[in-house]
């Protein structure tokens, strides 16, 4: 793996670096610049707080084809019902705080630091995140949050209060935008995501999609 120095924000070609597991790079900081600029590389960051920072491209990516969304009979019951609303940056710093605190089987903590969550919110204030809500009788049940790169959504976390929230609102996404979106990014693989139509395809084949319209390549 690659050190990355604090004064300097560049990377490692993923393209051309396989590094340990997908970690590509470690250290460097969590501004706004170098995430912004890992992302439209095809890199991310994902560590424990307290833990050295560490740069993701792995191979295989975890991606969901917008048009090849998977909905489930009951889950078009759900949505034909309207039984929940959907919103888009309506709450960013919210959805955010939600998906750190949120509980999650098998998970003792999250991945979410202080100072990435400031990021985020930083590249929301610049245009650059986006969140999506779900709400229920007027409560925020569920969302998710990340990056767009030209027509590739970077899906960072998501949480759900309520049964089916985040499914519901992941499913609204994909549908509204499946003639804008080519790509939605979904990094590790999950059941959730799988169930939902997310499959793996090659590192190469990702990052030519990202490239299309990265004003770094």
């Amino acid at each position: 793996m690659i050190r990355l120095d604090e004064n300097e924000i560049s990377f490692p070609d993923p393209e051309l670096y396989d590094g340990h597991e997908g970690i590509v790079a470690f250290g460097g900081d969590l501004s706004l610049e170098r995430i912004w600029f890992a992302y439209q590389l095809g890199i991310f960051p994902w560590f424990n707080p307290g833990e050295e920072i560490l740069w993701w491209c792995p191979d295989p990516r975890f991606v969901l084809f917008p048009e090849e969304i998977k909905v489930s009979k009951s889950m078009k019951k759900i949505l034909a019902r309207n039984v929940f609303t959907f919103t888009e940056n309506t709450n960013f710093r919210k959805v955010i705080k939600s998906c750190r605190d949120i509980g999650r089987k098998g998970q003792s903590g999250t991945w979410l630091s202080d100072e990435l969550m400031a990021s985020f919110i930083k590249l929301h204030d610049y245009g650059l995140a986006k969140s999506v809500e779900v709400w229920q009788n007027e409560e925020l049940v569920g969302g998710f949050y990340g990056l767009q790169i030209g027509n590739v959504f970077c899906g960072e976390s998501m949480f759900s209060k309520v049964s089916n929230a985040s499914k519901a609102g992941f499913i609204h996404f994909a549908q509204r935008y499946k003639d804008k979106l080519e790509l939605i990014d979904c990094q590790s693989h999950t059941d959730h995501l799988e169930s939902l139509g997310a499959r793996m395809i090659p590192k190469r084949e990702f990052l030519k999609i990202l490239h299309k319209n990265n004003e770094y390549r």
